[in-house]
């Protein structure tokens, strides 16, 4: 674990150091937010809620893709002497999983400013929206890595995450219903979490598993 924090803290560090890559990001999703605020006010609870993954979906994109796509050969093979591939791999994922834990709570708030506040049960909906932003961030940083490896070539992991995303936005968006006050039947909640939480710590094994192999290209 000192290995994994010292990567994250090089990782907490360059984020502080190109600050004009942080501030892009928040002006991006405010922009957008207010945008969409300009253009539908006071949308229903349904249109609310897919809006906000929508825009989730993309900040994701645009936080996480840097944190392989920015890491020259030259870097790389210092981190390759200095550290293993499970040490490097779980602070990328620690760091991502947290920047979009933040960038999550940001555009809830912002949503809320500006779009009007439909939840009903605050606590459940923010619960699962955390859980959802830590499931996209865990799958885009692996994505990222293996685009990274792949000649820097970013559209590669829109094209792979695609089929791996839109089933985890539909869970995500049925889930997120909860906080709008929809019931579920008996157990119905607590399976789509588990399954969500299953995916995650899928996610996390098979980034343990196969990074080694992109390492040591």
């Amino acid at each position: 674990m000192k290995a994994v924090w010292s990567l994250f803290q090089k990782d907490v560090l360059l984020e502080f150091r190109q600050q004009h890559a942080f501030f892009g990001l928040l002006l991006y999703l405010s922009s957008t937010v207010f945008v969409l605020y300009l253009a539908v006010s006071e949308p229903s609870a349904d249109v609310w809620n897919g809006l906000f993954w929508v825009i989730q979906l993309f900040v994701c994109v645009t936080a996480v893709a840097k944190s392989f796509l920015q890491e020259g050969k030259g870097r790389m093979l210092y981190f390759y002497l200095l550290a293993s591939p499970q040490h490097f791999i779980l602070s990328k994922l620690l760091f991502n999983v947290l920047l979009m834990a933040f960038l999550t709570i940001l555009s809830l708030g912002t949503f809320i400013v500006l779009l009007g506040n439909p939840i009903q049960h605050t606590g459940v909906f923010v619960g699962i929206v955390l859980l959802g932003s830590m499931s996209m961030s865990l799958v885009f940083t692996l994505l990222a890595a293996i685009a990274a490896r792949a000649q820097q070539n970013a559209a590669l992991m829109a094209i792979l995450g695609f089929p791996l995303i839109v089933p985890q936005l539909l869970l995500l968006m049925r889930l997120s219903k909860a906080g709008f006050g929809e019931g579920f039947k008996d157990g119905a909640l607590f399976q789509m979490t588990a399954l969500l939480g299953g995916l995650n710590i899928l996610v996390i094994a098979l980034s343990l598993i196969l990074f080694p192999f992109l390492w040591k290209d």
